[in-house]
């Protein structure tokens, strides 16, 4: 039976079947309120115990240090006050509902009738009732629907921009000060700053190892970012991720190939085949897909790039199941990894990320009129092959190089463009940069979870990556309304 069935009158409602059904008045029972009250609690306290059982594992007698407890304790405590502020405010105040008392169907409103507000409801006196869902309908209970402006979106985003900025200031300086070694908060100062004389253990670690392994992961974060964002407008499939136009089988394969036939064994020597290998298969792809009259197309790029992928994938599997030495190099490198991975290996790739960045950047403009259609943006004088060049190209450089460094890293493509999405809406020149950010965001946070999770080794950035994606990506495939991406 649906709200909407039912007429009422002074407290009692009547059906379309014209029986009579008692709408309950005054406020919930207490024992509703106090289990809605105690999912809300166990909501905010959730990361507050993970962030205490990981503090209490990096104490001293474990290996860990003053900084490592102070970076996951207060990371720990501003993911709380996060689900606080959006749970108790937004939700709440706004529809509301907090998730617990959504879930045994009360709502908290003011004593006049209305919605709390993001204000009223987070504060912790202010006067309120918490009735069914039922009887505020009956009520007139009305949910507060913010007008999204063109001043509240440009707001939204510069507001989203410079919290993703200084989020992830913060995660570089966490990649920095975590790792197997713990350091003070002295020696991270005195390793990030030049200065005179032989250079201490400390200052080893910081400059040659976590710095070059910082700047990496937050190269190819950004390249996966801008990439995931990219393909996903191109093939307007908001379930695709840069691995769709075989950038990774293609790299896998002739890494495999490189090892077997070449002998090839180092991270130096990896990367230019590599990359090769990505940039040829995306060529092939792209090809395929612009045979015909009418050229290339979302569903072209996306069949072409499933059927080379999994051509290449066989190649790849022949390959390493009958040498056991190109095995053990190659998985090494195919479960992907920013570690033992120093400036020789990102600084020949930085041409490729740069230009890849631009192109991206670029292609913004051309991605907003695509996303109209292909005969709108032909009729405003769309070019769209160009832009499906430029945007390939792009994709092809970013992901490609990205790949070459670290291995294939699944998920990043596939998730930060719908987290950026939610704040951005689909003006790309807003989602691609924000898309960048997040990239770099995720990646070196999943880092620093794995340098810890393990000690006194450590999960590799693909596996934590692999761990908290999946769940994300179930949950993607379960929101329909994804589809009319």
């Amino acid at each position: 039976m649906r709200l909407s069935d039912l007429a009422s009158r002074d407290g009692v409602t009547a059906r379309a079947d014209h029986t009579r059904v008692e709408v309950p008045r005054g406020p919930a029972p207490a024992r509703l309120r106090a289990a809605a009250t105690a999912v809300d609690l166990a909501l905010v306290g959730l990361p507050l115990a993970v962030g205490a059982l990981v503090v209490h594992s990096l104490r001293d007698a474990n290996g860990g240090g003053a900084v490592d407890r102070a970076v996951f304790g207060g990371f720990a405590l501003a993911l709380a006050a996060g689900v606080l502020v959006w749970n108790q405010g937004f939700a709440q105040g706004r529809r509301g509902a907090s998730v617990g008392k959504a879930w045994l169907g009360l709502v908290a409103r003011r004593s006049d009738g209305r919605a709390l507000g993001v204000g009223r409801s987070l504060a912790l006196f202010t006067p309120r009732e918490v009735v069914r869902r039922a009887t505020a309908e009956h009520e007139g209970f009305a949910e507060i629907t913010v007008a999204l402006t063109p001043a509240r979106l440009r707001r939204r985003r510069v507001v989203g921009l410079g919290v993703l900025l200084v989020t992830l200031a913060v995660v570089v300086l966490a990649s920095v000060a975590v790792g197997a070694r713990p350091l003070s908060f002295a020696e991270i100062a005195h390793g990030l700053t030049p200065s005179g004389g032989s250079p201490t253990e400390a200052d080893v670690i910081i400059r040659d190892l976590r710095l070059p392994r910082t700047l990496l992961g937050l190269a190819a974060g950004v390249a996966l970012g801008l990439a995931g964002g990219l393909i996903q407008g191109h093939t307007r499939n908001p379930l695709a991720d840069p691995g769709i136009l075989g950038v990774s089988a293609g790299a896998a394969c002739a890494v495999v190939l490189a090892i077997t036939f070449l002998g090839v064994t180092s991270a130096g020597g990896y990367i230019w085949f590599a990359l090769a290998g990505a940039l040829a298969t995306s060529v092939a792809v792209f090809g395929l897909s612009a045979v015909g009259s009418r050229g290339p197309s979302p569903a072209s790029l996306v069949l072409g790039g499933a059927a080379v992928a999994a051509f290449l994938s066989s190649i790849t599997s022949a390959v390493v199941l009958l040498d056991q030495t190109t095995l053990d190099a190659y998985r090494f490198w195919v479960v992907g990894s920013v570690a033992a991975r120093g400036l020789d290996v990102l600084t020949p790739l930085l041409p490729f990320f740069a230009l890849g960045i631009v192109l991206a950047l670029a292609n913004a403009p051309g991605l907003n009129l695509l996303s109209l259609g292909d005969d709108v943006a032909r009729a405003l004088g769309t070019s769209l092959a160009l832009n499906r060049i430029i945007g390939v190209t792009a994709i092809t450089l970013l992901a490609g190089a990205a790949t070459a460094a670290c291995g294939p890293i699944a998920f990043v493509g596939l998730a930060v463009p719908h987290v950026a999405r939610a704040f951005t809406g689909p003006d790309y020149r807003w989602l691609l940069p924000c898309s960048a950010l997040i990239g770099a965001i995720m990646l070196l946070g999943c880092d620093v979870l794995g340098r810890v999770t393990a000690r006194p080794g450590e999960l590799q950035v693909g596996i934590v990556l692999a761990l908290v994606g999946a769940p994300f990506f179930i949950a993607l495939v379960r929101r329909r309304r994804l589809v009319t991406l």
